[in-house]
């Protein structure tokens, strides 16, 4: 796995399990596979961190305050768009990798595994930190080497050692590409960087994406959803750190910063394109494009459309300052102010949003049009009005 992988240690945490016959939790997928960061993780990282005995605060209060009488890792203070679309799809709240332990966890394995760790990036972890802060200061979540690694490791117990098996369960698997990368610029931008020393690199982490994508579709995958960068602008923890002189002026309409959700529409134009160019050479793979950046950004326009009547610019979850964030004294600390009506914030603590946010991008992305093909136009098996039925309690 290369100078970005966590010790086999974490491997311990998948014993021995049995292999049988897949469930077929929804009439179109088996199961789903998801990869990616602290927008998809339900557990990884806080299991990761139990085993390091190291600080992650996602796995303290009031993270997770939806979640009555569980910590749940998830970093926001409720459900996650994986949540919303494993739950329409049939399948029960998706388990973290690092949490699949003995024969009780042979179900979960069958219906699919989250893969996606908090803080993890795109390329090879060790670069990332030795490229901006000069040497390797963290390298404790590992890139999407090491999921890719995990999934492969965890393969045997779910679909058997035969080739065809394996490739019949990864082909009618529902597999979710990320989001994967914001963290590849999070890194630099947190630390004042310019845009124009962080642009270079976006081909870099690009092609990394693609490589795990091709990688999947050369191992038998057929449906895969490969999500675009947030409007990074928008997000409080950068209008703290970032001035207009850096990164571009603040929108007049949104406040959001201009220069910075211009980069994101740059990653998120040369991901489209080399998805394309996968779509000409595999014709017969279902490969969506969500877009990320559109079903926010409505939400920036539009605020009192969809309730969040307290902005979006100001986190829910911090500790000072205009937008409610501290890089020093972040979302539970001693010294958090939280607010009263999380379901009326877009952002829970900065950099992460709230679940009422999230719901509202999981509608846009699944039920509505900001996925390339629409997503149930990929599924033929699921009408309208079933899709409308399961999500109608969500709404």
């Amino acid at each position: 796995m290369g100078t970005c992988s966590i010790s086999r240690l974490f491997a311990c945490f998948l014993m021995v399990l049995w292999s049988g016959r897949l469930h077929n939790a929804n009439a179109c997928y088996s199961s789903i596979i998801r990869f990616g960061d602290s927008i998809a993780d339900t557990g990884n990282r806080k299991y990761l961190a139990l085993a390091t005995n190291q600080y992650f605060s996602c796995d303290r209060p009031p993270y997770g305050q939806n979640f009555i009488g569980q910590s749940t890792g998830r970093c926001s203070n409720g459900r996650l768009i994986i949540d919303f679309l494993a739950d329409s799809l049939g399948f029960r709240l998706m388990p973290p990798y690092l949490n699949i332990k003995g024969r009780s966890g042979v179900a979960a394995l069958r219906q699919g595994v989250n893969y996606a760790v908090a803080g993890t990036t795109a390329m090879n972890s060790a670069f990332v930190e030795e490229q901006w802060y000069g040497s390797v200061v963290f390298n404790r979540t590992g890139c999407l080497r090491v999921q890719l690694e995990w999934f492969k490791q965890s393969l045997p117990f779910i679909c058997g050692n035969t080739t065809s098996d394996c490739r019949n369960f990864i082909g009618n698997s529902l597999i979710l590409m990320g989001e994967i990368g914001g963290n590849d610029y999070n890194i630099p931008l947190s630390l004042g960087k310019h845009i124009d020393e962080i642009q270079p690199y976006v081909p870099l982490v690009i092609d990394t994406i693609i490589s795990a994508v091709n990688e999947l579709i050369e191992m038998g995958a057929r449906t895969l959803v490969v999500p675009g960068n947030f409007p990074i602008g928008c997000f409080p923890s950068h209008l703290t750190v970032g001035e207009p002189g850096v990164y571009g002026e603040h929108d007049p309409i949104t406040g959001c910063l201009t220069k910075l959700n211009q980069f994101s529409e740059y990653h998120n134009k040369m991901l489209q394109t080399k998805l394309n160019q996968i779509r000409e050479l595999n014709p017969n793979v279902n490969l969506i494009y969500a877009d990320y950046y559109n079903a926010a950004m409505q939400i920036y326009i539009s605020l009192d459309e969809y309730g969040f009547t307290n902005g979006a610019l100001k986190a829910c979850c911090g500790s000072e300052g205009p937008y409610n964030f501290n890089a020093s004294a972040t979302c539970g600390n001693v010294s958090t102010i939280l607010c009263d009506e999380p379901d009326t914030y877009v952002s829970w603590d900065g950099i992460h949003l709230t679940e009422a946010a999230y719901k509202v991008i999981f509608k846009s992305l699944f039920q509505g049009p900001y996925t390339t093909p629409e997503f149930y136009s990929v599924c033929p098996m699921i009408s309208t009005s079933q899709a409308t039925a399961r999500l109608s309690s969500y709404i």
